[in-house]
C-alpha cells in the first residue's frame, strides 16, 4: 500500500456488522455506540431486558440495532448469537467480547460457588463466540474480534483470583487465536481499560480515601471517561488496525507505569 492510498476512511465502519455482549449497559454501552458512530450496525445480545436506551443511542448515530434476551453461558447460546446476527444484520464482521462480572471475598471465602459463575461468563462465552464467529469470519476471510481485557490481565487480582484469572485468561487466548486467525485476515486484539468513573466504580469515587488511592496511581491525575474509549474500539475495529493483532491495548491514563 502507498502512502497516499490512506485516508481517514480507514476508521469507518459502514457497512460492517458488529455483536457486543454486554452492549446494553457499562462500558459495553460505549463500545457498541463508538461503532455505531463509525458507521456499523450493532447485534447486541443480553441477558438484561431492553429498555430501549441503547436502541435510542445506536439510531440517533445512524446505525441500526438488533437485540436478543439471551444468556450467552447456556449451551448452543454462541451459536445462536451468530446466526441470528447474520439472519437479521447479513454477516458478522466484528466481535467485541465484553460481557463479564466480578465476585469479591477475602480468599478463604472464595470458593467455587464464586469462581465457577466468572470463569463461565469472563472466559468461556468470549472462546466460544469467538469460535462461533471464526466459522463465518474464515470463509469471507476478515473480521476483527476484540476481546475487553484489564489492569488485572498483568496485575494479582485480590479479593478477586477468578477475577485475575479469567482476565489473564483472556489476553492469552486473545494472543492464541490472534496466532491461527491472521492468516485470514482476521485480527483478534484486546483492550486493557483501567480505572473508569461508571455505576460499578461509584462506591470507591465517592469515599475520599479510596478515590486518592486510585488517583495517586494514575499519571493522569483523573478517572477514566467512557469515551476515553470509543476512539480504542473503532481503530480496534476497523481497517486502520489491519496490521495490529495480538495486542493488548491498555487504556489506564498511564496506571501500569506507576
Amino acid at each position: 500500500m502507498e502512502i497516499q492510498e490512506f485516508s481517514m476512511d480507514f476508521f469507518s465502519l459502514k457497512g460492517k456488522n458488529a455483536i457486543v455482549t454486554g452492549g446494553n449497559s457499562g462500558l459495553g454501552r460505549a463500545f457498541a455506540l463508538a461503532l455505531a458512530k463509525a458507521g456499523a450496525n450493532l447485534f447486541i445480545p443480553s441477558i438484561m431486558e431492553d429498555d430501549g436506551t441503547t436502541k435510542k443511542l445506536i439510531e440517533e448515530a445512524g446505525s441500526k440495532m438488533e437485540f436478543l434476551l439471551i444468556d450467552i453461558t447456556e449451551k448452543g447460546a454462541p451459536k445462536r448469537i451468530i446466526e441470528t446476527c447474520v439472519e437479521k444484520l447479513g454477516s458478522v464482521d466484528i466481535v467485541v467480547n465484553s460481557a463479564g462480572i466480578c465476585k469479591l471475598a477475602e480468599v478463604l471465602d472464595f470458593d467455587r460457588s464464586k469462581w465457577d459463575p466468572m470463569i463461565d461468563i469472563n472466559l468461556t462465552a468470549a472462546f466460544e463466540l469467538s469460535y462461533e464467529a471464526a466459522q463465518v469470519m474464515v470463509p469471507q476471510r476478515s473480521g476483527k474480534i476484540i476481546n475487553i481485557c484489564s489492569l488485572f490481565s498483568f496485575l494479582g487480582g485480590q479479593w478477586s483470583p477468578a477475577y485475575a484469572a479469567t482476565k489473564h485468561g483472556i489476553a492469552g487466548f486473545t494472543k492464541a487465536y490472534c496466532d491461527e486467525l491472521a492468516q485470514y485476515n482476521i485480527q483478534v486484539n484486546g483492550i486493557a481499560p483501567g480505572y473508569f468513573a461508571t455505576d460499578i466504580t461509584k462506591a470507591t469515587r465517592s469515599n475520599p480515601e479510596t478515590n486518592q488511592r486510585v488517583l495517586d496511581h494514575i499519571p493522569a491525575n483523573r478517572w477514566g471517561d467512557v469515551a476515553d474509549l470509543m476512539g480504542t474500539t473503532v481503530f480496534l475495529a476497523s481497517r486502520a488496525s489491519d496490521y495490529v493483532n495480538g495486542h493488548i491495548l491498555t487504556v489506564d491514563g498511564g496506571y501500569l507505569v506507576r
